[in-house]
């Protein structure tokens, strides 16, 4: 399964070659920050398979946390694009960036309800967890 997709304005493009080994929605503060205020939708997906094949996105990683993660975003339109997990082989690939949305089936879960928003959605049947699923 290939999957393509770019930022808002198009200065990064990027293909992943392997199919999501996970499909979920997160709640946390964090991805509230990103999203706007919703939660977060995403694929996560094997590094390996992953590449940019346009342009060289922005990077943040905050330096005043234990284990951060490192976001990488569009340098000119702001986009936040995926999230690199510490230690781990797999990307946090953002569902708003797909060209075709419809390559995410919809969530398996929906993680860090502990900072779900009243305003939040979750669809009858999904599996939530406070914080994250065990592994």
């Amino acid at each position: 399964m290939t999957t393509t997709g770019k930022c808002y304005c198009g200065e990064i493009t990027y293909t992943s070659t392997d199919a999501p080994v996970w499909q979920a929605q997160c709640h946390c503060r964090e991805c509230q920050y990103i999203s706007g205020g919703g939660p977060n939708y995403f694929m996560m997906v094997p590094e390996e398979g992953f590449s940019y094949t346009k342009g060289t996105p922005s990077q943040f990683t905050r330096s005043d946390l234990e284990a951060p993660r490192t976001r990488d975003f569009c340098g000119t339109c702001g986009t936040h694009l995926l999230t690199r997990l510490p230690g781990r082989p797999l990307l946090v690939l953002k569902v708003g960036t797909l060209d075709d949305p419809k390559a995410y089936t919809g969530p398996e879960m929906a993680i860090f309800t502990c900072d779900k928003q009243s305003f939040h959605v979750i669809a009858d049947g999904v599996p939530t967890a406070d914080k994250l699923p065990p592994r």
